[in-house]
Order: structure tokens, then C-alpha cells, then sequence
């Protein structure tokens, strides 16, 4: 079959999947399978190999079950790099990359700023700073051996000098800090179910449902920054202003709300106290 048609099948079975977005994932699919851009998918009529079309429908079939397209192709964009994912860690999203650019303001003026990524997970948030600034001296930490071993393979797969320590929360690291940055998990547990499958039943839990880790940071945080240093949050749409509550309540000023790019309020920090 040529590439084309390919798609016209793959399409289809992700369609009555229920697959959200079934031609652009079969797209992203068949371009991995054939090791090609997707627009390069639509430049040559010739037929697939037998090999790769094969491989093209075995993703199919796992994209099907509802497993997310990340973890199908094991990979994922973030900001200006492509990381290692698997189902070890979350999957990086946009709204994580507006925490990002939030956080690289907040320290734009520093020559070398000290950053803490706690529960870093894949390391995007610790690897896309380090990226953009390549002054930071970025630390991410994580309770999961199993996230940490994903983190690692994307500072190897990178080369960025981001160091990674397992524990929990600040994992024994004094500081002081010029930032910490936190994506916690903050999914209430009565939503679950909600979900989609994609999220629901393959991201990893302990990293979805909430915890008390923002409150706990929150709490912690302010001995380990440098006196009007940064705390910075990715929270869940609707809890912004709950959270920035809890950063006053804990004598952080210059609390500030911040709009993912659909406009809704996923991104909170304030500063230290001097």
C-alpha cells in the first residue's frame, strides 16, 4: 500500500476507536513508521515496504486502545527539544511549556540562577530551562526511581547539565534556591474518572492525583529561596486563585496569576519573603 492509502486505513481505525484526533495521529504514526516528516508523508506515491507497514499497524493497533500518541511513538516535543517519554512519567504539555517561559522571566536578569524542579519526571521542565538558559544551574528532583531513570536518559539524550536527585519534596537540599518550579500533581480524586483514557488509564497516578504536594512546597519553599527568590506552579484549571491564596496566606508577595494559551489560569508564583 503507498502511504497515502496507509493513511486511509489507519484513519479509519482510529476513528471508530473513538481517538480524538484520528488523521493526525495516524499522520504522526505512519511518519514514524516510515522514518519521514509528515509533510513528506504526501510527496512520494510509492509503496511502503512490507516491514514498515507492518510496524505502521502494529502502532495503529496500540493507538487504538486509547494509549496516549506519546507513548505509542516514545517521544515527545517540548519547547525547543524532544524528549524520551514512556509510561513512567507524565506526558509534557503546552501549559507546562507557558510555566516555562514564566519561570525563564523570573529569572531573566540572573547570570546564574540556582533552579529546584521538584518532581521533575521526564526533566522537561529542569531541561527546557537549562536549554534557554544555559547559565542556570538546574537541579530536578523526584520521589520515583522510575521517573528519574527517564529524566536521565533525556539529560544524556540533550547533553544538558541538569543534575537529578531522588527523594522527596526538597531531598535534603538546603539551597537557597533563586527559583523552585513545580508541576504537582492536582488532579482531584472524585475527577478521575472524568479523564480521558488516554490520561486516566496509562499516565502514571502518582504523579496525577492530588496530594497536598502544592501546599507542602508552598510551605517549604520559602526557608529554601533566597530572600525574594521564586516560587513558581503549573495548577489545575479553576484552582488558580486558591493557590495564590495559599502563597499569600504563607507570606509570599507579588503573587501572580498567569493564562495558558486557551486563556485559562494554569500558572502561579510569588516571591519570597526579604
Amino acid at each position: 500500500m503507498t502511504a497515502r492509502e496507509l493513511l486511509v486505513s489507519g484513519t479509519e481505525e482510529l476513528n471508530r476507536a473513538g481517538v480524538p484526533s484520528p488523521r493526525v495521529d495516524a499522520e504522526w504514526l505512519l511518519a514514524h513508521a516510515l522514518g519521514v516528516s509528515r509533510t513528506q508523508l504526501y510527496a512520494d506515491g510509492d509503496e511502503a515496504s512490507a516491514d514498515r507497514e507492518l510496524v505502521f499497524r502494529e502502532l495503529v493497533a496500540r493507538r487504538a486502545t486509547r494509549e496516549p500518541l506519546a507513548y505509542v511513538l516514545g517521544e515527545w516535543g517540548f519547547r525547543r527539544l524532544t524528549l524520551r517519554v514512556d509510561p513512567r512519567v507524565l506526558i509534557p504539555r503546552p501549559e507546562t511549556e507557558v510555566l516555562v517561559g514564566r519561570c525563564l522571566e523570573l529569572i531573566a536578569e540572573l547570570a546564574e540562577p540556582r533552579v529546584l524542579d521538584i518532581g521533575t519526571g521526564s526533566g522537561a521542565i529542569a531541561l527546557a530551562i537549562a536549554d534557554e538558559h544555559p547559565g542556570a544551574r538546574v537541579t530536578g528532583t523526584d520521589s520515583a526511581a522510575d521517573a528519574l531513570a527517564v529524566a536521565s536518559e533525556n539529560v544524556a539524550l540533550t547533553g544538558l547539565p541538569v543534575e537529578l536527585v531522588e527523594g522527596e519534596l526538597f531531598a535534603g537540599l538546603d539551597g537557597p534556591f533563586d527559583l523552585v518550579v513545580s508541576n504537582p500533581p492536582y488532579v482531584d480524586p472524585g475527577d478521575v474518572t472524568a479523564l480521558p483514557p488516554e490520561v486516566g488509564e496509562h499516565e502514571p497516578r502518582a504523579a496525577l492525583i492530588e496530594s497536598g504536594a502544592t501546599e507542602a512546597i508552598a510551605r517549604k519553599a520559602a526557608s529554601r529561596l533566597v530572600p525574594g527568590g521564586s516560587l513558581a506552579f503549573e495548577v489545575a484549571d479553576g484552582k488558580a486563585n486558591p493557590v495564590a491564596d495559599l502563597l499569600r496566606a504563607f507570606g509570599y508577595r507579588q503573587v501572580t496569576i498567569g493564562e495558558d494559551l486557551a486563556g485559562r489560569e494554569r500558572v502561579v508564583d510569588g516571591r519570597a519573603p526579604r
